[in-house]
């Protein structure tokens, strides 16, 4: 079966992916996988960044980090099964560098239902299943 397995959560959103998370830690308890949670905060442009307060990157981040610890914490699996990442920049191609410099071999990912815009412009899902440098389950 799978031993690592990456898990994206949407810091915005973080109970969106309560059922992605709920697989995993099954996955982790029936076959002794490693979950992996990675959230990824938009990077602020220079230009944006000089408009915000001071540090509003840096607390961004660590409200992030305090998201996954709670989601953590709610899992009931033994101390090292789960550990957890913050990243910055798009979510896509900051999901699928985690997934490749972590050795994850399964992304377990929630999506939206696709809408028009996604026909025309792509999810960051189907950027990640095209992507993906292992096995990706989607849930909806």
């Amino acid at each position: 079966m799978f031993t690592k397995i990456l898990v994206p959560i949407d810091p915005a959103e973080p109970a969106f992916s309560d059922e992605a998370v709920a697989k995993a830690a099954k996955f982790a308890k029936d076959y002794g996988a490693k979950i992996h949670l990675v959230a990824v905060c938009p990077e602020v442009q220079t230009f944006v960044a000089s408009q915000l307060p001071e540090g509003f990157q840096e607390k961004e981040v660590a409200e992030t980090r305090a998201t996954l610890d709670g989601v953590i914490g709610k899992l009931a699996l033994p101390e090292g099964t789960v550990d957890s990442q913050v990243r910055i920049g798009s979510v896509y191609h900051e999901v699928l560098e985690e997934a490749e410099s972590s050795g994850c071999d399964m992304i377990l990912m929630t999506s939206h239902k696709p809408g028009l815009s996604t026909y025309f412009i792509g999810s960051n899902a189907a950027h990640i299943v095209r992507h993906a440098p292992c096995s990706v389950m989607v849930l909806r």
